[in-house]
């Protein structure tokens, strides 16, 4: 039990940030039908944005509490990344909207290559030590431990998804996206600004991907320019897993991903006396992503799944 209560505590805690990614992922599929494969590289990019900052401010401000560097680290991450996922959105898939869906595709693959490749000679390929700004001391639930980097990942996560749920569902923003996920052009003819709509869109999901890569480095400890591929990978899986396309169902993937994740290597850890467990954590996203693929290709909420290529 005490193994069972400590896994998921860490898959509650890694499905909060695949979450947040996958919100970004399927926001975009809702509303232009683009998967856009360079949104994990916007996590690594605002992961390594706060890095700098907190460097930075560390060396200029040494008294500064370390919850102040992280809130002003994490706001110019997401500057940064809303910026970054803009220019992007304009330059990169605007002009291949109509375009085969083959051709949007392959430029978000190239789009992710290319950002890994500037985040390496910007930032060097070495992997970077993110300090640690947070109290250490743990807390203990029964047998099981948590620590304030993780209360602090749950509840900021928490309330991410709540202020994007309202977002979309009580603003004139969201009342503009639902409709321009439903027919742009009809969107149009009632006074919505598609092209603003799509934008507005990119702008939301890069802060969310920039608050995960922050709360992603926090977590784990280090930054490196390769390191949103994986968490990217995984947070497709979860959108696919939930329903792409579908804010619920993005939440819910995410989570059960984390949850599946975390507890299939725990025990796997358990039963194999620890020769095998955390490093074969991977396997489990896609094995998930295969059956689900197999037994349900519009996911566990969606009702609509990813055109082919």
């Amino acid at each position: 039990m005490d193994i069972l209560l400590q896994q998921v505590i860490n898959g509650l805690v890694l499905g909060s940030m695949y979450a947040l990614v996958a919100l970004g992922y399927t926001m975009a599929y809702g509303i232009i039908n683009l998967i856009n494969f360079a949104h994990g590289e916007v996590l690594m990019v605002g992961a390594l944005t706060a890095w700098s900052v907190i460097i930075g401010m560390q060396d200029a401000f040494p008294a500064l509490p370390g919850w102040t560097i992280l809130i002003l680290a994490l706001v110019v991450a997401c500057l940064v990344c809303a910026v970054l996922n803009f220019t992007i959105e304009k330059l990169a898939y605007r002009p291949l909207r109509n375009s085969p869906r083959l051709a949007p595709l392959i430029t978000a693959i190239g789009m992710s290559i290319l950002l890994q490749a500037l985040a390496m000679i910007i930032w060097k390929p070495n992997y970077k030590a993110f300090p640690s700004l947070l109290p250490v001391e743990p807390y203990f639930i029964g047998g099981a431990v948590i620590t304030v980097t993780q209360i602090l990942i749950l509840s900021t996560t928490a309330v991410t998804l709540t202020v994007l749920i309202w977002l979309v569902n009580r603003t004139n923003l969201g009342r503009a996206m639902r409709a321009t996920a439903e027919n742009p052009r009809v969107a149009a003819l009632m006074g919505v600004r598609p092209d603003t709509v799509i934008s507005a869109t990119f702008i939301i999901g890069a802060v969310l991907a920039a608050i995960a890569g922050v709360i992603w480095a926090a977590n784990y400890g280090t930054v490196q320019h390769t390191m949103g591929f994986l968490p990217g990978l995984k947070a497709f899986t979860a959108a696919v897993f939930g329903g792409i396309g579908n804010l619920a169902g993005a939440v819910v993937g995410g989570m059960l991903l984390g949850l599946i994740e975390a507890i299939g290597s725990g025990y796997l850890g358990a039963l194999t006396g620890g020769f095998l467990g955390s490093q074969y954590s991977d396997i489990f996203a896609f094995i998930v992503l295969i059956v689900i693929l197999t037994l349900r290709p519009s996911g566990l909420l969606g009702e609509r799944v990813a055109d082919r290529a």
